[in-house]
């Protein structure tokens, strides 16, 4: 039971509640982070930061210095994207997608209002 423990306190340590913070997202606006948990990344040259909120499947993405929303992605897609060995080279494949309208563009999908 402690290894378990000592897991689930290691998988969330590099995630945290974004409480009082309001980020500026590229074609979205203003946005209140209270509601996601974000993960920093430090392994990636690409991805700085992903936020996501769990109720609302909506993920923003920080790519260097600039923040993208993502629509109706699913908690399964979020955390494959976490774990992968490049998470550059997932999103480019599974997030941002091919063309201009990729499967989580929020031109195209459901867009959460806050």
């Amino acid at each position: 039971m402690f290894r378990f423990v000592v897991f689930i306190a290691a998988s969330l340590a590099g995630a945290s509640s974004a409480a009082a913070e309001t980020i500026d997202v590229k074609y979205y606006g203003k946005l209140d982070l209270g509601p996601f948990v974000c993960t920093n990344v430090t392994r990636s040259s690409f991805v700085n930061r992903a936020c996501y909120d769990k109720s609302q499947q909506f993920m923003v993405v920080q790519l260097r210095s600039v923040y993208y929303p993502y629509c109706e992605m699913s908690p399964a897609t979020f955390e494959a994207f976490l774990a992968a060995p490049s998470m550059g080279q997932f999103y480019n494949a599974n997030i941002k997608g091919a063309g201009s309208d990729g499967p989580f563009d929020c031109r195209t999908h459901r867009v959460p209002k806050y």
